[in-house]
């Protein structure tokens, strides 16, 4: 049987990574597409594709009360829902030109 404090360990752990993840990397493509007014090169698939997952694993967390999926995850969908806008808006706005 696996020790409970490696198991909060290990939660605590995966939830620092994944908030870094979604703080620092996501951000950055974010940031770019911004500056850029553009998200040509972001694949659409993959990023609608992760906001789904990150849904997913949020509501599951939820269902387990399970913060560590709760917080990890729902940063997710928040940074991947701003790309998709930005991808819905800057594609209208290059289409119109």
């Amino acid at each position: 049987m696996v020790d409970a404090s490696l198991i909060v360990f290990i939660g605590v752990l995966t939830t620092i990574v994944s908030v870094l993840t979604k703080l620092f990397g996501l951000p950055d493509q974010i940031r770019k597409n911004w500056l850029k007014k553009s998200t040509q090169g972001v694949s659409t698939i993959l990023i609608v594709l992760l906001c789904l997952s990150y849904a997913l694993w949020t509501l599951y967390g939820f269902l387990k009360q399970d913060w560590f999926l709760i917080i990890g995850h729902g940063m997710g969908i928040l940074t991947t829902g701003i790309i998709i806008y930005q991808i819905i808006s800057y594609r209208k706005k290059n289409s119109k030109l």
